[in-house]
C-alpha cells in the first residue's frame, strides 16, 4: 500500500484528505483522532464562528480538524501534551488565527463559566469523565443549550462477572474506565444536566481500531491479538452527545472554604 492511499477511508470523506504522515505524526493514543471527530461532529450542530472546547486534545489535530472543516474557533486543551509544541503544529498548519493551546488539567479549567459554545472530547473522557460529580463541572463551561460530544474507546456491552478470558493479557486496571454507550447514556440522563440526543456505536468500529494498530503500531501484538479473537463482541468506539438543558442547575464546585481558627480547650480537664 502506498503512503498516499494509507488511512484512506470511505466512511470519513473528511478525514482521509489529510496527509497520512501528518496524522500519524500527530498521533497521542490508541485511536484515529481525525476519525472520531469526524464521527462525533456529524451527530453535533458546528456552525462558524462558534467556540468549542477540546479537551484531552492530545497532539490537536482534531483541534486543527475542526476549524479547517468546521470554521469554529478552538481552545486545544491538554494535560500530558506541550502546549509549545502543539502551537507549532497549529503554525506548521496555518490556523493560528483560530486554534489557541491551553495546557490544563480538565478539573482545573481556566475558562469563564458560559464561554463554549460547544464542547468535543476524542478518546481521554474516560479518564475523568467516570467520575459522578464531573458532568456537574464541566457543564458550566458551555452555554444553555450549548452541546457536548465524545467519542472514543468503549465496551459494546458491560462486562458482567469476570473478564472474558480473551482479554485478560491485554487488560491493564485504567481500562476498567472503559464503558458501553448506554452506560454513558445513564450516566448523564441520572443528572438533569443533559439531554442525550445521540449515544450508540460505530459500526465495525472494532475494526477500524484494529486497522489503525495495525498502520501506527505493528508491534503491539497484544492488542492486536486481543482485538482480533474479541472481534467487536466487547471492544469497539461509542459516542455520545448531549445538550445542556437550560434549566439544569449546576451546583458551584467548592474551590475554597472560609476558616477562622478559634482557640478551644483540647482536653475536659482544661475547663476552666
Amino acid at each position: 500500500m502506498t503512503s498516499n492511499r494509507r488511512l484512506i477511508s470511505e466512511r470519513f470523506p473528511r478525514s482521509s484528505k489529510y496527509h497520512p504522515e501528518w496524522v500519524i505524526a500527530s498521533a497521542s493514543g490508541g485511536a484515529n483522532s481525525l476519525w472520531l471527530t469526524e464521527w462525533v461532529a456529524e451527530a453535533l450542530d458546528l456552525q462558524p464562528g462558534m467556540r468549542v472546547l477540546d479537551l484531552g486534545c492530545g497532539r490537536a489535530s482534531s483541534s486543527i480538524f475542526l476549524h479547517r472543516e468546521f470554521g469554529v474557533q478552538v481552545w486545544a486543551t491538554d494535560l500530558w501534551f506541550s502546549a509549545t509544541e502543539n502551537l507549532q503544529r497549529i503554525r506548521d498548519a496555518g490556523v493560528e488565527d483560530g486554534v489557541f493551546p491551553i495546557h490544563a488539567d480538565a478539573r482545573s479549567l481556566p475558562f469563564a463559566a458560559e464561554f463554549f459554545n460547544a464542547i468535543v472530547c476524542i478518546d481521554s473522557f474516560i479518564y475523568y469523565g467516570t467520575d459522578d460529580l464531573y458532568l456537574n463541572y464541566l457543564a458550566r463551561f458551555v452555554k444553555p443549550g450549548g452541546e457536548v460530544g465524545i467519542a472514543g474507546a468503549g465496551l459494546m456491552q458491560e462486562i458482567e462477572g469476570p473478564l472474558p478470558s480473551h482479554l485478560q493479557e491485554w487488560w491493564t486496571q485504567d481500562l476498567w474506565s472503559l464503558h458501553s454507550a448506554a452506560w454513558w447514556q445513564r450516566h448523564w440522563e441520572r443528572t438533569g444536566i443533559m439531554d442525550v440526543e445521540q449515544a450508540d456505536t460505530m459500526p465495525d468500529g472494532w475494526q477500524l481500531w484494529l486497522g489503525w494498530h495495525q498502520a501506527i503500531a505493528p508491534d503491539n501484538e497484544v492488542e492486536i491479538k486481543a482485538l482480533e479473537i474479541d472481534s467487536g463482541r466487547y471492544l469497539g468506539y461509542v459516542r455520545l452527545v448531549g445538550r445542556r438543558r437550560a434549566e439544569a442547575r449546576l451546583e458551584d464546585p467548592v474551590t475554597s472554604l472560609p476558616a477562622q481558627y478559634t482557640k478551644k480547650p483540647l482536653l475536659r480537664s482544661e475547663e476552666q
